[in-house]
């Protein structure tokens, strides 16, 4: 019976990780995630600080409520027409540039807009843009290209395995394990 061992083999416990040359590590991705989750508020606190001192308290705040009213005006939009003309461009899926990669841009830009603080509003207003739009789409879908294009040198083992019966040890020097049945 053979046995093909594709590599590479990622896994939990001693010697668990063999990983094909010009592999990136996940753990780069998830600092980087863990980076923005700790950056974002830290920035939005700064321009709240720095902005709302500028603006005054009731400037900021009728800020914040009317970014957020924008954005739950654009998420009704985009759901009002989503199911309907979701239907009609599904042939256009494989086209990065498609009107629903537009769609979920500017469900983005709603969700960014209901968030409060300055720099999500801002990319949020940014997406809303349909040559600013487009621009994000093609920066994702040159990216979504490089690590499509990313290959894996992946090395292949094959091997010949048989199950051997156990033998029983009569040598007094060499007893037979306490951990087995025999």
């Amino acid at each position: 019976m053979g046995l093909r061992l594709i590599i590479p083999y990622v896994g939990w416990g001693a010697g668990e990780v063999y990983r094909g040359k010009g592999d990136e590590s996940p753990k780069d991705a998830e600092m980087w995630v863990f980076i923005a989750i700790l950056a974002i508020p830290l920035i939005e606190i700064g321009l709240f600080i720095q902005l709302g001192g500028a603006l005054g308290l009731w400037l900021t705040l009728a800020w914040v409520i009317i970014s957020a009213a924008l954005g739950v005006i654009v998420l009704k939009g985009i759901a009002s027409l989503g199911a309907v003309s979701l239907s009609r461009s599904m042939p256009e899926l494989s086209d990065p540039h498609s009107p629903l990669a537009h769609r979920v841009m500017v469900a983005m830009a709603g969700g960014l807009l209901i968030l409060p603080g300055f720099l999500t509003d801002t990319v949020g207003i940014l997406l809303l843009i349909p040559p600013m739009r487009l621009l994000f789409i093609k920066l994702i879908s040159r990216r979504l290209k490089r690590m499509q294009s990313t290959t894996v040198h992946a090395e292949i083992i094959e091997g010949e395995w048989q199950e051997a019966a156990p033998q029983e040890s009569t040598d007094p020097q060499n007893p037979p394990s306490k951990w087995t049945n025999q």
